[in-house]
């Protein structure tokens, strides 16, 4: 039987740390406890499982923390503590008006680590996640110990690639227009939401099930318009000068080890796209393609990212 999700330990953006009825969609039970945590002035949902070194999990879009429900209890097991977390304006997370460029999302990401009383943790990130991951390792090296990303070229490499994507810049394109993209993804419970996870993933994946799960996340008032937050940033910050100046900051390579991780088949970013972003790590660099995955590897070969993950972390002798 599937335990009940203790009252207590509940996120969101109620009154007294209280969840809102609506944040409930993301509050799904399973081998890990869901709380609260305030960092960086934001209060952030978390699903977290087992002891010992910190791994801090961070999703992609159009998905929340449940991305990590196959790592979760797999590292637990393997001896860390890893915790999932709703990004800001995700799930069962606070969903402020703004703060969602990366530097900002970065520092949320640091806050978060100090908050769960940790100095440093791995970071392990996919999608918009992993460019979180990418720009923490260079804002605050300090709290980055490893980074591991999922299907996400560092954010020079991203540039390029993108402007030679057709799906892709369709993509980030199609999010720059005010309203009609919220719109969209939230139209017939979700649908598109549903759209793009078979869109970008291999053949085969999501199930029904899996896909009403992210879908009714999706649901949550708010998310949809604070996730496309994310895309509009990043296309519009390239005239401006905040852009120009994360942009120089980027160009310094990373000291940390980077396990970079990309499914084979990822239709929205192919590997060709990621390819050439260990130039900007000058620790230990690991490329790893996830054969028979799209853009989704963690979800659509979870077995193989899950050995990949070890295998890396215990280079590190934790």
């Amino acid at each position: 039987m599937t335990p009940a999700v203790p009252e207590v330990l509940l996120g969101g953006g109620g009154p007294n740390g209280a969840a809102m009825p609506e944040d409930r969609e993301a509050l799904i039970p399973g081998p890990w406890a869901h709380r609260s945590v305030s960092a960086a002035g934001t209060r952030f949902h978390v699903a977290e499982a087992g002891e010992g070194p910190l791994v801090l999990l961070l999703h992609g879009f159009p998905q929340f923390w449940w991305a990590w429900r196959h790592q979760l209890p797999v590292l637990a097991r393997a001896g860390y503590r890893a915790v999932a977390v709703d990004l800001r304006g995700y799930g069962a997370s606070d969903k402020p008006p703004r703060g969602y460029d990366l530097i900002t999302l970065a520092g949320d990401t640091a806050g978060l680590i100090r908050a769960l009383g940790e100095a440093r943790a791995t970071i392990v990130g996919h999608g918009v996640g992993g460019l979180v991951g990418w720009t923490a390792a260079r804002y605050f090296p300090g709290a980055v110990r490893r980074l591991a990303v999922l299907s996400m070229p560092h954010p020079l490499r991203l540039r390029s690639a993108v402007l030679g994507r057709g799906t892709a810049l369709a993509h980030l394109a199609g999010a720059q227009v005010p309203v009609l993209p919220e719109r969209r993804l939230l139209a017939d419970g979700a649908a598109r939401v549903g759209g793009l996870l078979r869109a970008w993933s291999a053949p085969g994946w999501p199930d029904p099930e899996t896909e009403q799960t992210f879908r009714d996340a999706f649901s949550v008032p708010g998310t949809a318009h604070c996730s496309l937050e994310y895309l509009r940033w990043l296309v519009r910050s390239q005239a401006r000068p905040d852009g120009h100046r994360y942009m120089l900051r980027m160009s310094g390579a990373l000291t940390q080890p980077v396990l970079h991780l990309h499914g084979g088949l990822d239709p929205l970013l192919p590997p060709a796209a990621a390819r050439g972003s260990g130039r900007y790590a000058r620790g230990p660099y690991r490329w790893e393609p996830v054969e028979g995955a799209g853009h989704f590897p963690h979800e659509e070969r979870p077995e193989r990212v899950a050995a990949l993950l070890l295998d890396w972390l215990h280079e590190d002798g934790s």
